[in-house]
């Protein structure tokens, strides 16, 4: 867990906030001596920098002599909605005169929550034989080439990695680019792809639409804030080939069903087929820009420059990570779903002989 929250905050083009918190999940409650118990697991992760902000952000009504002891900037009502974020649509929406109630709420500051839950299901899923990883294949224009034969093990490389790329010369030019982003004050978006690893057939299902499994990580995907698309598979490159093009053939190997190719990204029909899960997801650049853009005030309408805060030039490398964790949840709920188990040795049980009456074995 606190590898993963530590890879979070990290990556080139982050800004210096990411200085201000080191994160760390605190177990409130579910667990006692590393195991977990049976009940709903508590965890929090405290905000370093909450203290510094006092009566601004008190969650009780303040007096004036209060706010004034706070730094003007904090303290002040923020009435310029930036272009691109929650700002304006959320004042709207809930009736509010200051963009603040609403942009503190909307921040990506909460994955970390999320992060923090998808290390404990990427735990549980690997005691299954199941692993989970996230990295990053474009930033701004540079992408790295298709790499379709990718194991597991080739993940091992990301932790020696600045921008959470797997191909060497393609970090290099992601880093230029981010370097030139920062130079013009600018952000950028990019591509990360999730791919999961020793998923048995049958996960999800195809008998309604909320337990299709390609759904659910489609859904989980886009509720990542700034992901703007999703992709499952080859999903857009297949909607201009022929069928014979796209869907791949079946054959039976050393003793398992298998595809000989994967252009479906591991899901069919709403379930795993027991191919490599892929999904790709699409993340625009951050909103908060150091140059900022045009905007109307919520107050007396008046053209003015967009709220400027501290703000990270591209933060896609942590997007992977928070995006395995989405995966990793949805993925360990269907796990939950299918084969059920008080204990993970009664899981692990119950999956044993569901492989075995498939004749489903892993690739090595």
């Amino acid at each position: 867990m606190a590898r993963d929250l530590a890879r979070r905050q990290a990556g080139y083009g982050r800004s210096p906030r990411q200085r201000i918190e080191t994160d760390a999940a605190e177990i409130l409650g579910g667990m006692r001596h590393g195991r977990t118990l049976g009940g709903p697991v508590s965890l929090i992760v405290w905000n370093a920098d909450h203290a510094n902000w006092g009566a601004a952000m008190s969650a009780w009504a303040v007096d004036d002599a209060a706010i004034e002891d706070v730094a003007a900037r904090r303290s002040r009502k923020v009435v310029v909605p930036r272009p691109g974020h929650a700002d304006l649509s959320g004042v709207m929406k809930y009736e509010l005169d200051d963009v603040r109630d609403v942009l503190e709420r909307a921040s990506a500051r909460e994955t970390c929550a999320r992060v923090a839950v998808g290390a404990i299901c990427k735990d549980l899923l690997a005691l299954l034989g199941i692993t989970v990883h996230g990295h990053v294949t474009r930033i701004g224009a540079v992408a790295c080439p298709a790499q379709p034969d990718l194991s597991a093990a080739d993940f091992a490389r990301l932790d020696s990695s600045e921008t959470g790329c797997l191909h060497a010369e393609t970090e290099a030019r992601m880093i230029a680019e981010i370097d030139a982003a920062k130079a013009d004050r600018d952000t950028l978006g990019g591509i990360v792809e999730v791919r999961i690893f020793g998923c048995p057939p049958g996960l999800g299902s195809y008998t309604e639409p909320r337990l299709r499994l390609d759904a659910r990580l489609a859904a989980a995907a886009v509720g990542i804030q700034a992901m703007k698309g999703v992709e499952l598979g080859d999903g857009f490159a297949n909607a201009s080939l022929r069928g014979s093009q796209v869907h791949d053939e079946i054959a039976f190997v050393g003793g398992s069903f298998r595809r000989s190719t994967n252009r479906a990204g591991g899901l069919e029909g709403g379930m795993s087929n027991g191919e490599p899960i892929v999904v790709r997801i699409a993340m625009k650049p951050l909103p908060t820009l150091m140059r900022p853009l045009q905007t109307a005030t919520i107050d007396t309408h008046e053209s003015a420059a967009a709220l400027v805060e501290r703000s990270d030039t591209t933060a896609v490398a942590a997007a992977a990570v928070v995006a395995e964790a989405v995966m990793a949840y949805e993925v360990a709920r269907c796990v939950r779903e299918k084969f059920g188990g008080d204990s993970v040795g009664d899981m692990i049980s119950t999956v044993a002989a569901y492989l075995e009456r498939i004749a489903w074995r892993r690739e090595p």
